[in-house]
């Protein structure tokens, strides 16, 4: 019975939430692509298959935006619909406790997790590259060109460096800008260069100005060797936006002290964050089965879904300005990254123990 009890609920949960996220998915990309319809049909030409792709484009992002409300939601339908029918009496009464029916949603909790990882791991992060190639809504104020004219970021020691073209293997640079700085990061000198080329090791600067941090008139050379041992950012096609960078990306910036493009706690918040998201679907279910042995009659039902929802929207809230406070550096990357998830696991233990008492 009990394996019976746990199948039912992990398919009733989980067909509800493929049914809410996908709706919600659908109707935003829906207005998404209506209001960006003009700017879409000229990229591509009027070709009305455009608006397929660029809504196929913008589905990974929008399903990760969805993807913890659709769940929650989806668990409290269940509830909801199981209290009217007065089966959660009938599963309390075969001696099912609520924390071991939530043990009983383990293995759905790990797998939603694991997906909602590589959705913002992997394939949300592959399809901002053409988006941000499109330069449409939203990436028009951030627009890369992808391939040999992307703007590249480099490091080398404490130098970062700038090149606004590379070609592919980034061995010849144009529009360089080299900021040297000392140990602690404060810039000494910026160096211009027209053009640069990778030779035995060691970077040929070409038309270059070298401006002191002291205010002296700047010097000009026809040619500058630059020794530094420089690393590229990713691969050189980062904007720096850590919320569109993998796993791999993301240590690759912290390791290189984020290329001068954004201080490093705001790779290290975003890094802890995502790890976060491997618990973070079970947290969610945690917090709403205890609701429904509170509330065990169908007359009932409306508290469980309010509540549910009360705390859902309060741990976005929370979740949006811890992530805000952890980007501007108020409190270390790890406790910014992780409140949010140690907060609804709290309220989930709170639910639990409350419910055991009843029970």
């Amino acid at each position: 019975m009990i394996t019976v009890i746990g199948r039912m609920l992990t398919r009733m949960i989980a067909t509800r939430f493929v049914l809410i996220l996908a709706g919600l998915t659908v109707f935003v990309l829906l207005l998404d692509a209506i209001s960006n319809m003009d700017e879409i049909l000229a990229y591509t030409e009027n070709d009305t298959w455009g608006l397929l792709r660029y809504a196929a484009l913008r589905a990974p992002q929008m399903a990760a935006t969805f993807w913890n409300l659709s769940l929650l939601l989806a668990v409290l339908l269940t509830l909801v619909e199981l209290s009217f029918r007065n089966e959660i009496v009938a599963i309390w009464a075969a001696g099912i406790s609520p924390l071991r029916l939530i043990a009983m949603l383990l293995p759905l909790g790990l797998v939603l997790g694991i997906a909602q990882f590589a959705l913002n791991d992997q394939a949300a992060p592959r399809t901002a590259k053409v988006l941000r190639e499109w330069g449409i809504g939203d990436y028009g104020s951030k627009k890369l060109q992808i391939g040999e004219r992307d703007p590249i970021w480099m490091r080398a020691g404490n130098d970062i460096l700038r090149a606004g073209k590379a070609n592919r293997k980034a061995t010849v640079l144009e529009d360089v800008a080299i900021f040297r700085r000392d140990p602690e990061g404060l810039l000494l000198e910026q160096v211009i260069a027209e053009k640069a080329w990778l030779v035995r090791g060691r970077w040929v600067l070409q038309n270059v100005y070298i401006y002191a941090r002291d205010n002296v008139r700047p010097e000009r050379l026809d040619t500058l060797i630059y020794s530094g041992n420089l690393r590229l950012a990713a691969a050189g096609a980062r904007s720096g936006d850590p919320e569109e960078m993998t796993l791999r990306d993301l240590e690759y910036f912290i390791a290189n002290a984020g290329f001068g493009i954004r201080p490093v706690y705001v790779y290290r918040t975003w890094w802890h964050k995502r790890l976060s998201l491997f618990v973070l679907a079970w947290l969610v279910m945690a917090v709403a089965i205890p609701l429904a042995a509170r509330y065990r009659r169908g007359g009932n039902a409306g508290y469980i879904f309010g509540l549910g929802v009360a705390v859902g929207f309060s741990y976005f809230i929370l979740d949006g300005l811890s992530m805000t406070v952890g980007e501007l550096g108020l409190v270390p990357p790890w406790l910014a990254a992780w409140l949010p998830a140690a907060a609804l696991g709290l309220v989930a233990a709170a639910f639990i123990t409350r419910a055991e008492s009843l029970a």
